[in-house]
């Protein structure tokens, strides 16, 4: 990479910037470092990469702004294809959107994976264009200027670091990108399996509106965020709130063990639904059932809603709905 940017330059620090910002897993801080130890050198000017970095990262961030807006929350179904572990990702950053906002929209930067996400909530949430810019383009300077300034301080030492990776050479990076492969393909393996072992268990809109009518009387959990929430104030009749951090840590407290349960999120894969359901399965609930398609699946077909209104306490949630 090093060879790279002094061949190319700014070019090669744009389209990188951009690719890690829109949510490409590639590393960020060798690039930007390295950019910042040529500059020290002064084989590249230090405004001019800075420069080019943070329109990079603010041209990601208005893609996914863009693609927030006109498609809500349905945008993170083609971000989750770059995870191998959508729910975690997804909840966490609606968690910490919802209860920072503009502070986490301008750190994301440095959080691997999670920009586009903020982006991506800002436009869902529609925040202002303008105060979306402001906090965007605050968050890709301190990004940007941050990395790129350290590196210029630190240019000799990051010089002596690349002299010695280049003497130690291709046994460095066979050992690295073996351990990284080892990495992924265990994610993977462990992330088929789950879903492989819940596929059967699902069960969809039709059929748990069809066991409703019939005088069926499953426990319905409403799995959402307070994010969710606030975007789509409303649930299935008859369902139940609770954070499923409640339900993995006291199962046995919310819901009778000989209950049938139907779990509904809306992550993409249904992810929060089958995490739950798999924990309640594996300590003695023996009828549970992930939503297939979550609470947009219910809508899409036509069937009932109720408002949940403002104030609704989640169980095991200190955030009330708002």
């Amino acid at each position: 990479m090093p060879d790279l940017l002094v061949q190319y330059g700014v070019a090669i620090l744009f389209a990188w910037a951009f690719a890690v910002q829109a949510g490409l897993p590639l590393p960020a801080a060798p690039v930007l470092l390295g950019a910042g130890a040529l500059s020290g050198s002064g084989r590249m000017n230090l405004a001019l990469a800075v420069g080019a970095t943070m329109v990079a990262a603010l041209g990601a961030d208005v893609l996914w702004y863009a693609l927030g807006r006109s498609l809500g929350l349905r945008v993170f179904g083609a971000l989750c294809r770059f995870s191998l572990d959508p729910d975690s990702l997804v909840r966490d950053a609606k968690e910490r959107f919802l209860a920072h906002r503009r502070e986490y929209l301008v750190l994301a930067k440095f959080l691997p994976g999670l920009n586009p996400l903020a982006a991506g909530l800002a436009g869902t949430v529609s925040l202002r264009p303008d105060r979306f810019l402001i906090y965007a383009g605050a968050g890709a300077l301190l990004w940007a200027g941050a990395w790129i300034t350290f590196g210029y301080v630190c240019s000799d030492a990051i010089g002596f670091v690349a002299t010695w990776a280049s003497r130690v050479g291709t046994p460095l990076v066979i050992v690295l990108a073996a351990v990284l492969t080892a990495y992924l393909v265990l994610k993977y393996v462990r992330r088929h399996r789950f879903l492989r072992h819940l596929r059967k268990a699902r069960i969809t809109a039709t059929e748990l509106k069809r066991r409703l009518e019939a005088g069926d009387r499953p426990v319905i959990v409403d799995l959402r965020t307070a994010f969710d929430i606030e975007a789509a104030p409303y649930k299935i009749p008859g369902a139940r709130l609770i954070d499923p951090e409640e339900l993995l840590r006291h199962p046995h407290h919310t819901i009778p063990r000989d209950s049938e349960v139907v779990f509904y999120c809306v992550e993409p894969r249904e992810a929060t639904s089958a995490r739950v359901a798999l924990r309640a399965a594996q300590i003695g609930f023996h009828n549970v059932h992930p939503l297939s398609g979550g609470l947009e699946a219910w809508r899409q077909a036509g069937f009932p809603v109720e408002p949940i209104e403002p104030g609704t306490p989640v169980i095991g949630s200190a955030r009330p709905t708002s």
